[in-house]
């Protein structure tokens, strides 16, 4: 029914490696879209690690065309740019952590080493170049959120003609644990959650 790749990269910030979790892609079989299944794929894995990381907070990854995806991203973790929100500003640790994952990792995510980086949106221009080609969406073929801020978002940041993608950088920490106990996991799944 469902399917989601998550990676690992190993990185440095501030003179110590960081794990960064790329979430990957998910799939999810067409019949069993809007069904609630994005509680389990990407919130209940990070949670997970959170947990056996002692409620140490990690930084996560993700590559995206999709609205959906973004505002997921955006919704459920952490100190994440880029988001439409213009309050939240990417930070030196941001930076830091994109130009090493352009650097070094592509392969994660499928862009090849023609694909551009503009550092100042974290857009990637011409992502669907090294291995993701079959991937590539049009704006009207993209899933859209429910809240249309991430979908007008999207639709004016990047390029779908040419192929562009959102690189998001956030982080799984204590606050992004409680909004996805109170807000993403079903009221009659919690407690199944809990033990």
């Amino acid at each position: 029914i469902a399917f989601n790749a998550l990676a690992v990269m190993d990185l440095s910030l501030n003179g110590r490696q960081q794990e960064v979790v790329h979430l990957g892609l998910v799939m999810v079989d067409p019949g069993q879209r809007s069904q609630g299944l994005s509680w389990v794929l990407y919130g209940l894995t990070c949670l997970l690690i959170f947990m056996r990381n002692q409620l140490r907070p990690f930084w996560i990854s993700n590559v995206t065309q999709v609205p959906a995806v973004v505002g997921l991203v955006a919704q459920n973790f952490s100190s994440v740019y880029p988001v439409p929100e213009a309050a939240d500003r990417r930070s030196f640790a941001h930076v830091l952590l994109a130009r090493q994952i352009m650097r070094g990792h592509r392969h994660v995510f499928g862009v090849g080493e023609e694909a551009g980086f503009e550092e100042d949106r974290f857009v990637i221009s011409n992502a669907y170049t090294g291995g993701s080609d079959g991937l590539k969406k049009t704006y009207e073929e993209a899933a859209k959120h429910r809240d249309d801020v991430y979908n007008e978002f999207c639709r004016r940041t990047l390029d779908y003609e040419r192929g562009d993608d959102l690189l998001q950088l956030g982080q799984m920490d204590l606050n992004a644990a409680r909004r996805y106990l109170t807000e993403s996991v079903p009221r009659e799944s919690l407690r199944h959650l809990l033990l």
